[in-house]
């Protein structure tokens, strides 16, 4: 029994988003592991930004955690992940929970960064938003 974090999602949160993990992989044997605990140990790694060595006790070990998280990152042909599909999955989810609308109605942006943007390509991201010229 491991301990429980923040960053966890709740059973039911992951049943609903369980089939959509799940058929990444090809099933040719039983699996080992829970998909909810590899789950939740990426967002715990995502939350805390630890090293992948770094997971707490309790969970998989990294080498098997770090293996779905690959699979879990590989783009499909509209540029999107599974992790990208299952965490808006969520998001909308706990959207509808709050009763509130789906799509967000407002967006808050940084000068700096929208200022950056169509140049972020060529010339990468200034964490520290200075002006690099």
């Amino acid at each position: 029994m491991r301990k429980v974090y923040q960053s966890d999602v709740s059973r039911e949160q992951f049943a609903k988003i369980e089939p959509i993990l799940g058929a990444v992989k090809v099933k040719t044997k039983e699996r080992e592991v829970d998909l909810y605990e590899i789950f939740c140990a990426i967002l715990y790694r995502m939350k805390n930004g630890c090293s992948w060595r770094d997971i707490p006790y309790g969970f998989p070990g990294w080498q098997i955690v770090y293996y779905y998280w690959r699979k879990w990152q590989r783009k499909d042909k509209e540029g999107f992940s599974t992790l990208d599909v299952v965490l808006g999955t969520l998001t909308d989810m706990e959207r509808v929970m709050k009763k509130r609308n789906i799509a967000p109605s407002m967006l808050i942006g940084d000068s700096k960064s929208i200022q950056n943007a169509d140049t972020a390509v060529e010339s990468g991201y200034d964490g520290a938003k200075k002006n690099a010229e």
